[in-house]
This record gives structure tokens, sequence and C-alpha cells, in this order.
């Protein structure tokens, strides 16, 4: 929202009077409307489809009920994840905007993949298709661990756990080894766990409008 004033300058006003009394008007900016921050939304969405995820990758549960995963990607790790990340970029917090919306992104292309295009890759070429698209995923998130060193240690936590977590499960598929994918799941679930702790302190400290669970903030 914008306004500009005329006539004579007055405390608090942003207009500038000239050599011989005229006004030159000038745009008053005000200030950008706050909003809540959406970090402990992201990371909560994340946490859980993740965990979820993990307790198959692991073989916790029968793969049977793998399907149940789906409508959690799409709904809470993709598109709640991804509006998050857009609020990020309205709080000019360019690490929280980059990780939410491309990891809201990773689980809406994984249920897209999933329900529209899996079926039309040839059986043998699958695990390297999968193993590829996750490795590419370990990458990324490689590099946003190193970001994420200037954030707190939390989240950092949650990079470190997730990026051998992609490694592991795009290797296995493309070996075709259940047990490294099974490693894969058990560290999912670790991060899941991480990324829930980050969720839980970050709400919860500014609910109470102090620190109740530590982060350990690392940036100055």
């Amino acid at each position: 929202m914008e306004a500009t004033t005329a006539g004579p300058r007055r405390r608090g006003s942003n207009a500038v009077i000239g050599g011989e009394g005229e006004v030159v008007q000038q745009t008053i900016r005000q200030p950008a409307e706050a909003i809540a921050d959406p970090a402990p939304l992201g990371l909560a969405a994340f946490a859980m489809t993740t965990f979820v995820l993990s307790f198959f990758n692991a073989d916790l549960v029968n793969k049977g009920g793998e399907p149940v995963v789906l409508g959690l990607a799409l709904a809470y790790g993709g598109l709640a994840q991804l509006l998050a990340g857009m609020w990020e970029f309205k709080n000019n917090n360019t690490f929280g905007a980059t990780a939410f919306s491309s990891f809201g992104a990773f689980w809406i292309s994984l249920f897209v993949f999933d329900q529209f295009l899996a079926s039309s890759v040839p059986a043998a070429q699958l695990g390297n298709a999968v193993g590829l698209y996750l490795i590419a995923w370990g990458i990324f998130t490689t590099y946003m661990l190193i970001a994420s060193l200037r954030v707190s240690v939390a989240v950092a936590m949650v990079f470190v756990l997730l990026a051998p977590t992609f490694f592991l499960l795009g290797i296995g598929n493309s070996a075709d080894n259940t047990t490294i994918i099974h490693i894969g799941g058990w560290l999912g679930i670790a991060t899941a766990i991480a990324a829930w702790y980050a969720s839980f302190a970050s709400v919860t400290n500014k609910t109470f409008g102090r620190v109740i669970l530590p982060v350990k903030e690392l940036h100055d």
C-alpha cells in the first residue's frame, strides 16, 4: 500500500520543502504486514510425510498399505509445505523459501510419478530411474545442508540426516538392494524425528514467547 503527502511538513511526514516553499511529494511506503512464521508448518509437513513413507522403506509395515502415503504426500508434505515456502518468500527468508518450496514440490512430483507416470517406465529401468531421481535430490539436500549451518543446529541436523537418506535410497533402488533401502528407511525415520523436533521447538518457543526447547541459532 502506498500513500503520498502534500502540504506543510509535519512531524512524521515524508514531504520535502523546496527552495521557495514548494512541496515535493514523496511516496511513503507502509511497513509490510507481518505474517506468522511458516517454518513450523513446513517442518511438520515434511516430518510427518517422511515418517510414514520411511516406515514402509524400512519394511516395518506391510507394503500393501503404502498408498496411504500418497494422500499425505499430495496434501500435507506437498501442498502445505509448498505454501510454507511461498510464505517464506514473503518473510524474506531465502533459505526457508528454497527448502520448503523445493521439498513441497518433491512430494507433489513423487505423487504424480507414482500415480500417472511410473507405469510408462519399463520395469527393467524403473529402479535406475527412481535411483537417479533420489540421488539428484540428495545433491540438492547436500548444498542446502551447507546453507543450514547458518540457520540453527536443529535445522542443520535435519539436513545432516536427510542427505544420506536420499543417497542410500537412490543407491538401493538403482542396485535393487533391499538392505540399503531398509537402512535408508531407518535413517528417514531419524530425519523425520529431527524435523518434528525443529517444528515443535519453533512453534512452542514462539507461542510461549521465550525459549522452551533449544534450537541453538547459528547465525549472527
